[in-house]
């Protein structure tokens, strides 16, 4: 029997809602049979376009939703009850649902016949992507909410979305992305129990969906893949004891590698996506229901929607021109497929059991955040020194030029007037409102927070009373508190600094010129959470003997400059990969300068296009590093020089 195609989705949105609907429209128009919303990092975080910590950051990773009226405009002539919506939200996935809600009900949809996921996974957030609002306890309270909201109105809807995709962004080795993705679901699990009635909890396991990586190891995803179905069905039955095979389901949907994607003859990622997509969708018994590629283009800047439609059009053609859906599984039976897997299982169970002698997933936070900071290290180690290849950066590097990078038009720019769009309809949104139904509103949905009743209901009302992102997010804030996630950069240096002989004397010399040990300061400006190579460049900078002081993410340009201060910092490092790299850096600069500590180098890393690196040079900047500069040895011997030449100026 031939089986059904999965899901082709494009990961999407950017600029503005009504931008993001045309893109939308045009991407279905193409093929595409499901949707997933890319939401910009005020969105994400819970802030309104109009709020300090989101200038610069407007429109950029994804669309921004201020209120129902974006809502609205996102999904204009767009059929909801129609639709596979995904939504890549997390710390404001119950906001997010409800202005979904409120519109379908405005197109007159019945809502227990909307599909779709809110990916609503917290602890990915804590580990790899930062865009967390509260502490895990509350955290973990509203997804669960939403869990037993959607099982009596939205049955059909998928309440949480364990996302493993950023723990291998983040470094993940495959046992460690299978042990913490597992461990999350139980620990949400664990919290639902007592919110459903025991005769519906099956079900609900059921709706329990998964988001994962492939990367380039083909086997052995594939192989990860089938670990992750024998192992979700291993814990739906001893864990939880559910007897029927269907709530057991691995349900997954993915997207391909990212990390992976180069900025060098960045054509070659082309093969690079096909290869990984092959990974989730040869294996019958493991294969994707939902899958979602990026454009060749990614290491570069914004795709567009041509690029989009190059890894659409990948999809279909595996789909419709192949013969892939006429067969049952091709690796059943294969005694090297069944070791792999084996040998994954083992891995992962190991992990699993470390992760419940500490008490469970929320528990061991700090304990996976450290052996993520860890793995990516040996990933780059690998890179580095060539043990592992990768074409076109560390061998094969010389290359003809692409005609598919020539030219003013290869990446899309954002538009410099989406943000002034934005605030300009923000604000008449906020003029036109009724101040006592918001306000009322706001009053219940504190209410339901404090006394524990599920803050869907509320938030629902809020949403069709006016009420804005961050006028939600300020009474969860209020109410739950704010929360620092560990950055698992420990003090100690790593066991691998035997390569590093020749940098750690330079810094000892350095630092006696100085009269104290190099002090540098590594820093994240803005909302972007994406701390994977910040934190490299802190363990590093440790481990060839730095004095090194990082304190996470999302930090204002002021933070950042009284840390400078406090610090009595020698070399500062800022990392920015949302793109907002130019504003932020421009209000850095002017604020040091202000503070008169202009005399103290600044170097940069983010995705930078060249034109940026130039007028980042005018600022000030000392230096400007991409992700084509791997070499981490390289960085360190550049900081080092800055600290000897800025050190002699200053003494």
């Amino acid at each position: 029997m031939t089986d059904r195609p999965w899901l082709f989705r494009t990961y999407a949105g950017h600029s503005t809602a009504k931008a993001s609907n045309a893109l939308y429209r045009g991407n279905l128009a193409k093929g595409q049979t499901g949707l997933s919303v890319a939401f910009d990092l005020p969105t994400q975080t819970g802030y309104d376009s109009d709020h300090e910590l989101a200038q610069g950051e407007v429109g950029k990773v994804g669309v921004p939703i201020c209120h129902l009226g974006d809502m609205r405009m996102l999904f204009a002539d767009i059929p909801l009850d129609q639709m596979n919506t995904s939504m890549t939200i997390n710390a404001t996935a119950p906001w997010l649902l409800s202005l979904y809600i409120a519109v379908a009900q405005e197109q007159g949809a019945d809502i227990s016949a909307l599909q779709g996921t809110v990916q609503n996974d917290i602890i990915k957030e804590y580990l790899s992507r930062g865009t967390y609002i509260c502490p895990p306890a509350p955290s973990l309270r509203m997804i669960t909410d939403i869990a037993a909201y959607t099982r009596e109105f939205l049955p059909k809807w998928n309440p949480m979305n364990v996302c493993s995709y950023h723990l291998q962004e983040a470094g993940a080795t495959p046992e460690e992305e299978l042990a913490f993705a597992l461990a999350t679901a139980t620990a949400v699990l664990d919290d639902l129990k007592g919110k459903v009635p025991d005769a519906h909890f099956p079900q609900m396991v059921g709706r329990i969906s998964f988001f994962v990586n492939a990367g380039i190891r083909f086997v052995t995803e594939l192989c990860k893949m089938r670990a992750f179905v024998a192992l979700w069905d291993e814990i739906c039955q001893t864990r939880y004891g559910v007897a029927d095979a269907k709530y057991r389901r691995f349900r997954y949907g993915v997207q391909v590698n990212s990390l992976g994607l180069t900025e060098q003859q960045p054509e070659n990622n082309v093969y690079r996506i096909l290869i990984e997509m092959l990974a989730v969708t040869l294996s019958k018994n493991a294969r994707a229901r939902a899958v979602q590629l990026p454009a060749w283009n990614e290491a570069l800047g914004l795709p567009r929607p041509w690029d989009q439609q190059w890894s659409l059009r990948m999809q279909q053609i595996l789909a419709y021109e192949t013969d892939l859906l006429e067969f049952e599984d091709l690796f059943d039976g294969n005694p090297a497929i069944d070791r792999k897997v084996q040998a994954l299982m083992d891995g992962a169970r190991a992990e699993l059991a470390t992760i419940d002698s500490m008490g469970g997933a929320v528990e061991a936070i700090a304990y996976m955040k450290g052996r993520l900071v860890e793995s990516n290290a040996a990933r780059i180690r690998g890179i580095e020194t060539g043990a592992t290849t990768v074409v076109g950066v560390n061998k094969w590097e010389s290359a003809e030029p692409s005609p598919l990078t020539a030219g003013d038009d290869a990446i899309m720019v954002s538009d410099p007037a989406a943000e002034a769009d934005q605030l300009d309809r923000l604000a008449h949104w906020k003029a036109a409102r009724d101040p006592q139904a918001v306000q009322a509103a706001l009053d219940a949905l504190r209410q339901a927070a404090l006394d524990g009743s599920n803050i869907m209901p509320p938030s629902i009302a809020a949403a069709k009373a006016g009420v804005t992102t961050g006028e939600w997010s300020d009474v969860v804030r209020a109410v739950f508190g704010q929360y620092r996630a560990p950055t698992g950069v420990s003090a100690a240096p790593s066991n691998h600094i035997e390569d590093l002989d020749d940098i750690r004397a330079r810094v000892d010399a350095v630092s006696k010129t100085l009269g104290r040990r190099l002090k540098f300061l590594v820093g994240k400006p803005g909302l972007d959470g994406h701390s994977n190579g910040a934190e490299q460049i802190a363990t590093r900078a440790r481990d060839c003997g730095m004095d090194i002081a990082y304190q996470g993410i999302r930090l204002t340009p002021d933070e950042l400059v009284q840390a400078a201060r406090d610090e009595d910092a020698h070399i500062i490092g800022l990392s920015i990969l949302s793109g907002s790299h130019i504003p932020l850096i421009e209000s850095f600069m002017l604020k040091l300068h202000a503070a008169d500590l202009g005399h103290i180098p600044v170097i940069a890393g983010g995705i930078i296009p060249d034109d940026d690196r130039q007028r980042l040079k005018k600022m000030g900047v000392s230096r400007v590093y991409t992700p084509k500069d791997f070499r981490l040895n390289e960085i360190m011997n550049d900081i080092v020089s800055l600290a000897d030449r800025s050190g002699a100026s200053v003494l």
